[in-house]
């Protein structure tokens, strides 16, 4: 795998299988997330996974059955859009809130609309004031807590998104 070209990521988040120190399981479960930024590079990593499953098993006398499904991609901003947008993501929130981040795994529902058309995925910033964002808890925490302020931000934000853009593209 070519992790130069594009980062990967699998991970197993739960591992079932077993129920004592000593007695060898019958059958284990594995359930798990594969992420990257390239869709080639998934399908590849898919089929690797597969061959990887069955060859271990096989060495060991044993089988392994492979269900991959098909989750949500990787959320990619379009790196046009977002410079065509920039300005009004300063206007609307000003230049020292908009930060810029390196890629991340994240993986949405909007994925699929990316695909298709170039998109622009934002966070709002709901941590509240008072709380250091980089410490809080995340959104697949129990303790997450978003301040409900950054609504209002996100309803201006858009409208002024929608705005801007078919201004520029007329």
């Amino acid at each position: 795998m070519n992790v130069t070209k594009a980062p990967s990521v699998i991970s197993f988040g739960a591992i079932n299988g077993g129920i004592r120190s000593n007695i060898i399981p019958d059958q284990v479960e594995l359930i798990g997330t594969i992420r990257t930024f390239d869709q080639q590079m998934r399908a590849d990593i898919k089929k690797r996974l597969v061959h990887t499953a069955k060859t271990v098993a096989d060495s060991a006398g044993a089988t392994a059955d492979v269900t991959i499904k098909h989750g949500y991609p990787v959320t990619i901003n379009d790196l046009e859009l977002t410079e065509q947008m920039l300005p009004t993501l300063e206007k609307v929130v000003g230049k020292q809130r908009v930060i810029r981040t390196d890629l991340i795994t994240g993986a949405e529902d909007f994925s699929y609309y990316a695909l298709e058309t170039p998109g622009l995925f934002v966070f709002l910033g709901v941590t509240p004031v008072d709380v250091d964002a980089k410490t809080a808890p995340s959104n697949h925490s129990p303790q997450f807590f978003a301040d409900e302020a950054a609504l209002d931000v996100g309803v201006k934000l858009l409208s002024q998104l929608s705005i801007d853009y078919m201004t520029d593209n007329q």
